[in-house]
């Protein structure tokens, strides 16, 4: 109870909320194959720009399926970055990788990638259920992080998993692609310029091809969590500061088969309005089902004029016939091939943010702050009104930067009391900001202080 109290003096408890609790998962069993190294080669070459003056970073992908793939070959052709080795729970797929790309080794374990000597940068391309742990893991072993999303489904984890990272002094890079898509990125330097003035109003839509299986939407968090979080933090992105509150609802159109499902799963159509400082609107619609392939764009009308996007084709091309005018054939109709160059593009910024020592594009905090925004929303429409963001930073506590647990709401905390609002002040500085001297009575400085 003393160090309870000392806590509270102290003002510097950490709270966050989710109600979809993750519980840690373990790393694939070492495995009887080992480190393999790649007996055949194949005939495509390292597209690798060195010189004698430029840093060499070594790096390990964990995940061979396809997104570790797209990584791996961007980083194959990415200046000063060299991979080394790779690693698949079905070894034969990492093999396969390790021959095309010409890596000398290869394993079934990810621990092997993590603890290899000569790995100075892991990429966690694997299923999210193992993601914080393989980010602590990389963190003790003082290797950088590139992390597809999310870096867990549960927000004291995240909060761990980001603060082991800024602790030991690791980079940590959250992959949330659409950030580096061409289309979306020129419109967040039509508003960074204010070539449309200063932003009133931002809309988003997303819509998938076809809706996933229902086994894949059982237990994937909901709507919200699985879907909307990029247009949440794509708001986030285009807005250029934090969001105050959020109103969302649901409904089911598509698959009456998880009508019956928990919370948000439940929900293959929802829409949000997510409130920016300033007075400053942000709407996103998003559906599990668009029959023309994917519906995804963005529009931000400004006090000068207005800049949208409009959807992606795999060509310009052109068609008029007396009974129809317009594009030859449809927008794209697999993620991997609308986002292809996104993928690359994020992969080589954080390789140069590696090789040339800046700051990384996407950080723990965007990642954080884009679950907060999910969870927000799945709240929301839970309960049918407006949640403040500041609710749901305000639900963990942590004992220290990285051992953190959820809450209620309850009397542990005297009325008036509130811990923090703000979602970075859950986090230890990374180091990019403490390099940069950005640093301002961090929680880890807070927390030892009580021990001093």
């Amino acid at each position: 109870m003393k160090f309870i109290v000392a806590i509270l003096s102290l003002g510097a408890s950490l709270l966050v909320q989710t109600e979809n609790a993750v519980a840690f998962s373990s790393f694939t069993p070492k495995s009887s194959f080992g480190v393999k190294t790649s007996a055949s080669r194949s005939s495509l070459s390292m597209n690798v720009e060195t010189n004698d003056d430029q840093k060499t970073v070594k790096v390990g992908v964990i995940g061979m399926g396809r997104i570790g793939l797209v990584h791996l070959e961007a980083i194959t052709k990415a200046p000063g970055v060299v991979p080394v080795i790779v690693s698949n729970p079905t070894v034969s797929k990492a093999e396969a990788a390790a021959n095309q790309y010409n890596i000398p080794k290869f394993t079934d374990d990810a621990m092997d990638v993590i603890n290899d000597p000569e790995v100075d940068a892991v990429w966690i391309c694997s299923p999210s259920q193992f993601h914080a742990d393989q980010i602590k893991a990389c963190a003790a072993a003082n290797k950088h992080v590139f992390c597809e999303k999310p870096i867990a489904t549960d927000l004291a984890e995240t909060v761990e998993a980001i603060n082991a990272c800024n602790e030991a002094g690791v980079k940590l890079m959250i992959g949330l692609q659409r950030r580096f898509d061409q289309n979306f990125e020129r419109v967040k330097q039509a508003v960074a310029a204010k070539e449309v003035g200063e932003p009133i109003m931002i809309k988003l839509c997303s819509r998938d091809p076809a809706p996933p299986p229902a086994s894949y939407v059982k237990g994937g968090g909901g709507i919200f969590a699985d879907m909307a979080v990029h247009d949440l933090d794509m708001t986030r992105f285009l807005a250029g500061s934090d969001p105050v509150d959020i109103l969302a609802i649901g409904s089911t159109h598509i698959d009456m088969s998880i009508a019956e499902f928990d919370g948000s799963e439940k929900y293959d159509t929802a829409s949000c309005i997510v409130r920016y400082p300033n007075g400053v609107q942000a709407m996103i619609d998003v559906c599990r089902q668009s029959s023309f392939g994917y519906d995804q764009r963005a529009e931000v009308l400004g006090t000068k004029g207005m800049i949208q996007t409009d959807n992606v084709y795999p060509n310009t091309a052109k068609i008029y016939k007396q009974d129809y005018t317009g594009n030859a054939d449809m927008p794209f109709d697999f993620f991997l091939s609308r986002y292809n160059e996104a993928y690359v593009t994020e992969t080589i910024a954080f390789c140069d943010s590696l090789v040339n020592d800046k700051p990384v594009p996407c950080t723990g905090t965007d990642g954080l702050i884009a679950l907060i925004m999910a969870i927000a929303a799945d709240k929301s429409a839970a309960e049918n009104r407006w949640v403040k963001f500041n609710e749901i930073v305000q639900e963990v506590y942590c004992s220290s930067p990285t051992e953190c647990e959820l809450i209620a709401q309850d009397d542990m905390f005297p009325e008036g009391f509130r811990p923090t609002e703000k979602a970075e002040d859950l986090l230890v500085p990374d180091v990019d900001k403490m390099k940069n001297g950005a640093v301002m009575g961090s929680f880890s400085d807070r927390f030892k202080a009580l021990f001093k």
